[in-house]
């Protein structure tokens, strides 16, 4: 019987949950110290909600669900449309689970737009599937943590998630590069050369820039039916040097006929100079190569790489105009940002920044000496608990050695041992698992002791 595993999915240990939850519980406390609320949505939405949302590619990661039943029953497999696999997946498939949590973020707002408030700032904290191959960084069941303001047009947004994400990865000690772009700008790349409808082709390929290299680019443009003359236009955009201002100032010069492309680089310049006034201790860079390969971005897009490891994006995000209008909910403009749980914790890891006292869930343990003194302990540990201190009295009477090897398994850093003579003098011996010094306490002396 086989029971690993599936591919790209993981089981996690206490050691290792302790460090996610740390993860979580800091992004959690930046979302909140900003005023976002949070939300859930179900793990299984229908197809017709996510299918054309994601291009081509993303379509083909979506996890399907078989119809329950049997569900060949009303398929004709001598039909034609039983070779065409989209036809076929219409018609045993209805369902399937998320890809991201904007897309079911935003069916989530059209449905619930009577409950909440606008501008409505929302947080949310789950895992979603994608069939993708999995390698480093790279699985297929992971955590977005994801933050949005939906039903705000204001480009104050935009400065407010470059503000999180700083102090989100100030607070994991992780030094990191904000990069920012707009599809505006990338629309009017498409303008120059007369070919807007192949800006899903150009944003797809440059996308790729600093992972395949710009001869590699240019090849995988001329295939997705640009020519040499529209390569060379672009070069100069492509091969975009200097400063974020300088970039800014080039541009102006090359887009200036472009209503697109100037309102692009105008909403660029507000946010960073919103930025810059915000002092923030990240590094902040326009990255004109930067697409983002979901369609529905339509403004400002981001995206975070950690400056120490070679880990790809950690974070990202953008501007969507009209996502919920899919839904029939039209004109309701949102922005937002996607933090990869899994891939911050592996740059913690690598770098062995996780802080050391996270992984002490259990502050003390009591040992059990017998029936008598254990009946102390619960007393005792109750007292504790109630003072806010997490604390264990170990199940059964057995050898010392055996116990203590428990709580340095645990890394419990103080046991407290109660036999007979503790007993009578209503008091316990606490031992530091670090230094090895003992110490006779009563328990207000204990709680005391364990407090400061």
């Amino acid at each position: 019987m086989n029971c690993n595993v599936v591919k790209g999915t993981r089981d996690f240990l206490p050691s290792q949950m302790i460090k996610r939850n740390y993860i979580f519980n800091t992004i959690k406390h930046v979302f909140a110290l900003h005023g976002f609320s949070p939300i859930e949505t179900p793990a299984i939405e229908n197809l017709s909600t996510l299918m054309g949302k994601y291009g081509e590619e993303g379509d083909k990661l979506l996890y399907k669900i078989l119809n329950s039943g049997n569900f060949l029953d009303k398929i004709n497999l001598q039909d034609e449309e039983s070779n065409d696999y989209k036809k076929l997946t219409n018609k045993i498939s209805e369902k399937g689970l998320r890809y991201d949590l904007t897309v079911p973020f935003a069916r989530f707002v059209v449905n619930n737009r009577n409950e909440i408030t606008f501008p409505f700032k929302r947080y949310q904290i789950q895992p979603v599937w994608r069939a993708d191959r999995p390698q480093k960084g790279r699985y297929r069941e992971f955590y977005q943590c994801d933050v949005d303001i939906i039903g705000s047009d204001s480009l104050l947004n935009e400065v407010e998630l470059c503000e999180i994400i700083d102090e989100v990865f100030s607070e994991l000690n992780l030094k990191v590069q904000i990069k920012l772009n707009n599809r505006k700008i990338l629309a009017s790349i498409a303008e120059l050369i007369g070919k807007e409808d192949k800006i899903i082709d150009i944003t797809v390929a440059i996308d790729k820039l600093d992972k395949i290299g710009y001869e590699k680019v240019c090849q995988e443009l001329i295939e997705r039916g640009l020519t040499e003359d529209d390569i060379t236009k672009i070069e100069p955009i492509l091969l975009l040097q200097g400063g974020v201002k300088d970039k800014i100032q080039t541009l102006k010069t090359i887009l200036k006929d472009s209503e697109i492309g100037s309102k692009g680089l105008q909403e660029l310049e507000f946010v960073f100079s919103g930025v810059e006034k915000l002092n923030l201790s990240s590094e902040i860079d326009f990255d004109i190569t930067l697409a983002r390969g979901l369609n529905y971005y339509t403004g400002a897009i981001l995206e975070v790489k950690c400056l120490e490891s070679s880990m790809g994006s950690i974070t990202g995000g953008g501007r969507y105009d009209n996502l919920t209008g899919i839904f029939g909910m039209p004109n309701v403009s949102g922005v937002g940002i996607s933090f990869g749980a899994d891939r911050i914790y592996d740059c913690l890891e690598d770098l062995e920044r996780f802080p050391e006292e996270i992984s002490n869930t259990t502050t003390i343990m009591f040992t059990n000496f017998g029936e008598v003194e254990t009946e102390q302990c619960t007393i005792w540990a109750k007292e504790l608990r109630k003072n806010g201190i997490s604390t264990e009295v170990y199940p059964d009477k057995a050898k010392l050695q055996k116990q203590m090897k428990y709580a340095n398994d645990k890394n419990i850093p103080f046991v407290a041992m109660v036999g007979e003579r503790e007993l009578e003098e209503d008091k316990l011996m606490l031992k530091n698992m670090a230094s090895g010094e003992q110490e006779l306490l009563s328990i207000e002396g204990l709680i005391s002791e364990l407090k400061s």
